[in-house]
């Protein structure tokens, strides 16, 4: 997901100042792209297909698997995250020519406080379960890559909130001093993760869920 920061960062180094927004958002579906392509788990697309046996059910047992589901994934994405911020901090991994946008992408993530975090969130989390709803439905790599920046590139260009690649930026931040651990996770990943949560879950499978479950009902 780290991809993702950088490309952003990288398509507004190089556009004028009145297209870095767009040319940031055409960008930063990539890191995206490479996870969900990749078939690798992240953390956002499990707000729909592990809800939906939970939403069948409606018992302890799955909601216990649900929650285990999220805890690991969870974890596994926040470390990934730490690591690739580390490594872009505190190495030469990156020109140094980036380091201006790629600040200032993490200090917009980290903009609005708990309550503006959590809200955009949301937006964010219902586009990911749907990139996650609508990937489903075909198998052609090309047309998964199109919904997929279909889907993604409006987290970028209106300014919501994903909790994995805004937790690549925020965990940057701290590691170049631009602020505090404590506030990154708690004015940036704790709402991020709870409205990406909301959203994933309220707008995709809940809706989606309905429907269906009032189709077969039909039927």
């Amino acid at each position: 997901m780290g991809w993702s920061f950088v490309a952003s960062a990288y398509g507004a180094s190089v556009a004028s100042p009145v297209w870095e927004g767009v040319a940031g958002a055409i960008a930063y579906p990539l890191g995206f792209a490479l996870v969900i392509i990749g078939r690798n788990q992240l953390f956002t697309e499990n707000t729909l297909e592990p809800v939906i046996p939970l939403l069948e059910d409606h018992d302890l047992r799955t909601l216990g698997l649900v929650l285990r589901l999220w805890a690991i994934v969870l974890f596994g994405n926040l470390v990934g995250a730490l690591i690739f911020a580390l490594l872009a901090a505190l190495t030469p991994m990156l020109q140094t020519e980036l380091e201006p946008q790629l600040l200032h992408l993490s200090r917009e993530a980290m903009a609005g406080g708990f309550g503006r975090v959590f809200y955009l969130a949301i937006f964010a989390g219902w586009l990911i379960a749907l990139t996650a709803w609508l990937v489903q439905a075909t198998e052609r790599t090309l047309a998964q890559i199109v919904l997929i920046w279909l889907t993604i590139a409006p987290i970028s260009a209106f300014g919501f909130r994903h909790s994995i690649a805004g937790a690549v930026e925020v965990f940057y931040l701290a590691a170049n001093g631009g602020t505090g651990w404590g506030d990154a996770v708690g004015g940036f990943l704790v709402p991020a993760v709870l409205g990406n949560i909301v959203g994933g879950v309220l707008f995709v499978a809940l809706l989606n869920h309905g429907q269906v479950a009032a189709e077969r009902g039909q039927a």
